[in-house]
């Protein structure tokens, strides 16, 4: 292995869930690390955020960039040896607008890579999203590998979700219309639980936290591909400096499990602290109906009746990783946030 003290990483979107456990991945190994936050105030709440849990924030330098401008990018990217593209857009307004959702990710995607190639980076290693691996819901396929890719015209698909196969794509195809060093590999993850290392709660640990707090009827008939976001981060790490990443997709899941199965095994393990979890189960028919009424709950109708399932085989064999047990993050991610006080 190179000598990781000498070598530099960026990773953008530093405020983020899965950039804060990744950072702190990357110091712990001794290398030095550049993120980009959105405003020069976002500095001293990571610096804390990491400082918090022991970790020597000095090899860390912050960059002012934002996924929708050009300014800031080539100054983050002169003379690192690898970028970790983590960021995520920051969409507001009409969240049926599909615009709204590509624009900023498919567009920044290429601002970091464009900055990337004019810095002779070795390596980009994207975050993408099982969304852009989703087959027709009719599907039986119960090994969905990194071959597959999402018909952004399947109607079932949300904006979010359309959105991050048509980032991805053009990424792909950026990088087969421009030579260089510069080489990419993407990371696919599903939903993205475990133990959060500040305020506010990311959406898909909101899942966790409704749970152990008693919110709604009870359970419906979904389940989630999950990763442990400190699981991810080692991925990243993995897809950076292993050769053979290069050119690479590779689905980050740790295996598949139903929300009644969450909830039932929170109940068992938190004991007192999870005596509101709700157990009951929610007819199909009763979410559908829900759903023309709550717009919210109108994406978790295509998950309804999901049979097939992803498999990270690849990123295993490949990279030799070894993700921890769906049920052991999910009982991190709860104790985490009752540690927290926000539940």
């Amino acid at each position: 292995m190179k000598d990781q003290n000498k070598q530099t990483v960026l990773v953008t979107g530093g405020t983020g869930f899965v950039a804060g456990w990744t950072i702190y991945e990357l110091l712990r190994w001794g290398y030095k690390v550049r993120t980009t936050v959105r405003s020069k105030e976002k500095e001293l709440s990571v610096r804390n955020m990491l400082s918090d849990i022991g970790i020597d924030t000095s090899p860390l330098s912050f960059y002012i960039a934002e996924l929708t401008s050009d300014e800031g990018w080539n100054e983050a990217v002169a003379g690192v040896e690898y970028v970790l593209h983590i960021a995520s857009p920051l969409v507001t307004g009409d969240h049926d607008d599909l615009n709204a959702f590509v624009i900023p990710a498919r567009d920044g995607a290429l601002r970091v890579l464009r900055a990337a190639i004019n810095a002779s980076v070795e390596r980009v290693v994207m975050t993408s999203s099982l969304a852009a691996a989703t087959p027709d819901i009719s599907s039986e396929n119960q090994q969905v590998n990194e071959s597959f890719w999402s018909d952004p015209n399947d109607k079932n698909l949300n904006s979010y979700r359309k959105s991050k196969a048509i980032a991805e794509k053009a990424a792909w195809d950026f990088m087969k219309e421009h030579t260089s060093k510069t080489t990419l590999a993407t990371i696919l993850p599903g939903a993205i639980f475990g133990p959060i290392l500040s305020a506010p709660v990311p959406s898909s640990i909101g899942v966790i936290q409704n749970l152990v707090q008693g919110k709604g009827p009870g359970n419906p008939n979904i389940g989630f591909e999950i990763v442990d976001v400190r699981d991810l981060a080692d991925l990243h790490i993995r897809a950076m400096t292993e050769p053979k990443a290069s050119g690479q997709r590779y689905i980050a899941s740790s295996g598949y499990m139903r929300m009644v199965d969450m909830a039932k095994y929170l109940k068992q393990k938190l004991g007192e602290e999870g005596k509101k979890i709700t157990t009951r189960s929610i007819p199909d028919f009763v979410l559908k109906s829900a759903a023309k009424l709550n717009p919210s709950l109108a994406s978790l109708v295509p998950m309804l009746g999901r049979k097939f399932r992803y498999t990270s085989k690849k990123a295993r064999s490949e990279l030799g990783w070894n993700p921890r047990p769906v049920e052991e993050t999910v009982l991190d991610s709860a104790k985490k946030l009752i540690e927290s006080h926000l539940i």
